[in-house]
């Protein structure tokens, strides 16, 4: 006799651009975009925020949304047993914020966040909270307040003190993100129960990027 077919619930289709503020606990160059692995065989220590531009997850646009992930893992991201502490501006409507939560734990699908779904062993969050953000290229910011703070400034010559313009590219296409604009940071420090850290004058980088399970 034959068994019924197992029925899998359709993924809903989402297509989103964004800017990507980021910064980690590497150097300047931050090693992971080059060998795979930090600085030092460190482990890695890490900010993300997003502010989505235009684009839509079904039907719901996802414009203007806003949130940021603090991450902690104790080798390689790629190695797992990450934990992480994710904020969603408290502006967002109910519905939105569900569709994000679908993409950023990977359960909709889709490229960087399918992956990174399965090095990560504990959450916190979602905090819905008032999340502060300056999207300004290379000289962005992301604030909570008491919680998580990021402000990225322009790398400067050592001989000069001028600024330099510094980029990593993927010609074929990154995990993340095809075109990082890199710099460093002012501030970049994260306190969320016991997940804590503090690692300003390393490696930043801002870009404009896009999510899709299409």
């Amino acid at each position: 006799m034959a068994q019924p077919a197992i029925q899998v619930p359709a993924r809903i289709p989402y297509r989103v651009t964004l800017h990507q503020i980021e910064a980690c606990n590497c150097s300047t160059a931050c090693n992971c975009q080059f060998s795979g692995y930090p600085d030092n065989g460190l482990g890695c220590e890490a900010i993300i925020g997003f502010e989505l531009i235009d684009g839509s997850y079904g039907k719901l646009p996802m414009g203007g949304v806003r949130a940021a992930i603090a991450l902690m893992y104790p080798k390689a991201i790629h190695e797992g047993n990450g934990r992480v502490a994710l904020f969603v501006d408290e502006k967002t409507r109910p519905e939105q914020r569900d569709a994000l939560l679908s993409i950023l734990t990977g359960q909709a699908g889709g490229m960087p966040w399918e992956a990174l779904a399965g090095t990560i062993t504990e959450r916190k969050g979602p905090f819905f909270v008032p999340l502060e953000m300056s999207v300004a290229g290379i000289r962005s910011s992301i604030r909570v307040p008491g919680m998580l703070e990021l402000r990225q400034t322009p790398i400067r010559d050592a001989v000069s003190g001028e600024e330099k313009e510094v980029q990593i590219v993927y010609p074929r296409g990154g995990f993340m993100w095809d075109t990082g604009n890199v710099c460093t940071t002012a501030a970049m420090k994260v306190a969320v129960e016991d997940l804590r850290f503090e690692h300003p004058k390393g490696y930043a980088c801002y870009a404009r990027t896009k999510w899709t399970n299409q």
